[in-house]
């Protein structure tokens, strides 16, 4: 089951980013009094109750004029209308309403996606229940008031927020499509690919406001099997601000990874792999998501006998934390190699879904510590009990020792690639859980 997505949206300096800290329980975002700072970490995995879901955090640039303040705010506002399942619509209870959140309000009104209206800054409700009040004229339902610094009213306004989501996303958990994600950087190819794939122009992306995202899914059937791809290109509008086109495409990213089975990173091979390349990258690493790189526009590269072999080294090198990612070289254009997509992506949902019995684990695990005997530390060595498959998509696996503190993590390495050698698990990662358990 996906993660709901949690759309963070409001003016500058209203304190999104103190909240978006406090519900990550880190510092992820840099909080200053200058508006338009938040930078780094846009997204954060949170639990509230029994809901696990994902926040991220729209930024809040600030330009000359409100001009322009308006349009960066209703841009903020149609990115998280298309890709978040549930709104927040943070407000100051200081500046009170102000224009720019009446604009705002009517847009995400209109969209149809539920809206958690926030008035934030009310570390005192006596003193300013009356100006909270005032928020009911957005037409947006109960204000709730909260303040992000001191943490009050937080448990209210997260029990309206994952109240809606018994409500979103419920028929995507019944289907059971592969469901692929196109990820990467604006203007790699990423609708290219999709086109070719279906034979037809099919992905446009939309102008209108309150376009949902699931405009941008496409069904293609291929020898029986329907496959659902999910398009992050089409950024609205070109943005002159380098930071505020990264900062979109990655909460793009963020929501359709959520929503994936297999994570395809397209790269485009004229450009090489770049630093957004490996942020991308990271986060469906980070969801156990499977992986393919697909580096397009292979056929204008002019190459020799090594050409694809510096490529894949360059690539590995820098997504050293993904040895496990299949690799694709292939132009959109062309149709080179397109095809043998789909037998990737199927091999990687196999591997994704693969679940091994604890006797053989345990026969890789007895050879694998024989061979390379586990560490010790003070004269402590590490004992590895057994070790048992507890879940798939991705592949987890429980190790049982007699002390977690002596379980390196080189020496964790060294046995996920005895388990890759003998089962493969190519294009998913594996995670592991280490637990002590006292010795008899």
């Amino acid at each position: 089951m996906s993660r709901p997505v949690v759309a963070i949206v409001g003016r500058p300096n209203v304190g999104k980013s103190t909240l978006f800290n406090t519900l990550a329980g880190e510092k992820i975002a840099i909080v200053k009094d200058t508006p338009g700072v938040t930078r780094d970490r846009i997204y954060a995995d949170v639990s509230w109750l029994d809901y696990n879901f994902t926040i991220v955090d729209t930024g809040g640039i600030e330009p000359e004029s409100d001009d322009v303040l308006l349009s960066r705010m209703r841009e903020q506002a149609q990115i998280a209308i298309e890709t978040a399942d549930v709104i927040m619509f943070i407000t100051d209870v200081r500046d009170g309403l102000v224009e720019s959140d009446y604009q705002v309000a009517d847009m995400l009104r209109r969209s149809q996606k539920p809206v958690v209206l926030v008035v934030n800054k009310v570390d005192n409700f006596d003193k300013f229940e009356a100006d909270v009040y005032e928020f009911y004229n957005l037409g947006m339902g109960d204000p709730h008031a909260i303040s992000a610094s001191s943490k009050l009213g937080l448990g209210d306004m997260l029990d309206e927020v994952v109240s809606h989501f018994r409500s979103t996303g419920g028929e995507e958990d019944e289907d059971d499509r592969p469901r692929i994600a196109i990820i990467g950087k604006p203007n790699v190819g990423k609708s290219s690919i999709i086109n070719k794939l279906i034979g037809e122009e099919r992905v446009i992306v939309s102008d209108i406001a309150g376009t949902t995202r699931d405009a941008v899914d496409t069904t293609i059937k291929r020898n029986g099997t329907e496959y659902v791809f999910i398009d992050t290109a089409g950024l609205r509008r070109k943005s002159k601000i380098k930071e505020e086109l990264e900062r979109y495409s990655i909460i793009r990213t963020v929501a359709a990874v959520e929503r994936c089975n297999v994570a395809v990173l397209v790269i485009d091979a004229d450009e090489g792999i770049t630093e957004q390349d490996t942020k991308i990258a990271g986060i469906a690493h980070e969801r156990g998501k499977g992986m393919i790189i697909v580096v397009n526009k292979w056929d204008l590269v002019e190459k020799d006998n090594s050409t694809m072999n510096k490529f894949t080294d360059e690539i590995r090198n820098k997504l050293s934390y993904m040895p496990y990612a299949e690799l694709l070289f292939v132009s959109a254009k062309s149709g080179q190699r397109l095809p043998k997509l789909f037998e990737v992506i199927d091999a990687v949902i196999a591997n994704h879904s693969l679940r091994i019995q604890t006797g053989v684990l345990n026969e890789i695990l007895t050879e694998a510590t024989a061979m390379n005997q586990p560490p010790s530390d003070k004269g402590k060595r590490l004992k590895i009990f057994y070790m048992t498959q507890v879940s798939t998509r991705p592949p987890t696996f429980v190790i049982f020792v007699n002390d977690k503190e002596l379980m390196h993590f080189s020496y964790q390495r060294y046995i996920e690639n005895k388990i890759r050698e003998a089962f493969g698990f190519r294009g998913t990662p594996l995670r592991f859980i280490i637990r002590e358990r006292k010795e008899n």
